[in-house]
């Protein structure tokens, strides 16, 4: 099986090597740029999963080369029987993941990822998503839901998600992404509105008013008096109500 493995690499490479040297365009960059998935997938059974194939990055048949390093001279080695240099992550540092990633997904906000909480404390998007083993159905995540995957970090919020009101985030008819956008830079708290009461109007709309009399902190701020991770109080206030 090896031996025909690698006899195969042998045929690939030399192919690819005769179309280049004839085109005249021949370069490291070129080389690795053709290698797909689906030529990597003899050896990195893991890596070319079920879960992955069903993935966008699967149906764009994209290149490893677009996010790995050393791609080409891996199979070299490898059809040359030798153990070779192996693909890594272009670069090291979460600023080096995140500019890989971002230089295919500019939509969604992700264009002010830098400017987000997230990218100043050094969160890669491979800290949140997995491209090769994705459990959730959307979004390539690497828990089944996007709420597992935020607290994963935020534990405070996951402990107020326990409390007795709460939105309905353990049910599944929510999720953090639901107020928050984690690819946003400009706006506090990555949220998904110009404040947090414009927020929250998107599904309380019999709260905005106008009102005859107005509650001066209801105007300026719901957060003001509710907790929006959840409380023990009714209606997820901060404090208990008078009696």
């Amino acid at each position: 099986k090896t031996t025909m493995r690698h006899f195969r690499f042998a045929t690939m490479l030399a192919g690819l090597f005769a179309v280049l040297a004839g085109s005249g365009a021949f370069a490291p960059a070129a080389a690795q740029a053709s290698w797909k998935a689906s030529d990597c997938a003899d050896c990195h059974d893991k890596a070319v999963s079920p879960a992955y194939a069903k993935s966008a990055h699967a149906k764009a048949d994209q290149s490893c080369a677009s996010c790995h390093n050393n791609v080409a001279e891996h199979f070299k080695a490898q059809s040359a029987g030798e153990k070779g240099p192996v693909p890594t992550m272009k670069g090291r540092t979460a600023g080096d993941v995140n500019q890989t990633c971002l230089s295919c997904h500019e939509t969604n906000n992700q264009a002010t990822y830098d400017g987000s909480k997230h990218a100043r404390r050094n969160v890669a998007c491979t800290s949140c998503h997995s491209v090769h083993s994705p459990k959730s159905v959307t979004g390539q995540l690497k828990t089944k839901s996007d709420a597992e995957t935020c607290f994963t970090c935020h534990k405070a919020e996951r402990a107020k998600m326990q409390r007795t009101s709460h939105h309905p985030v353990r049910e599944g008819r929510m999720g953090c992404s639901s107020c928050h956008n984690p690819h946003e830079g400009n706006r506090p708290k990555m949220i998904k509105a110009e404040t947090v009461s414009e927020l929250c109007y998107q599904c309380h709309a019999e709260k905005r008013g106008p009102f005859a009399f107005e509650h001066a902190p209801v105007r300026e701020d719901c957060v003001s008096c509710h907790d929006a991770h959840g409380s023990n109080h009714q209606r997820m206030v901060k404090q208990k109500l008078p009696t």
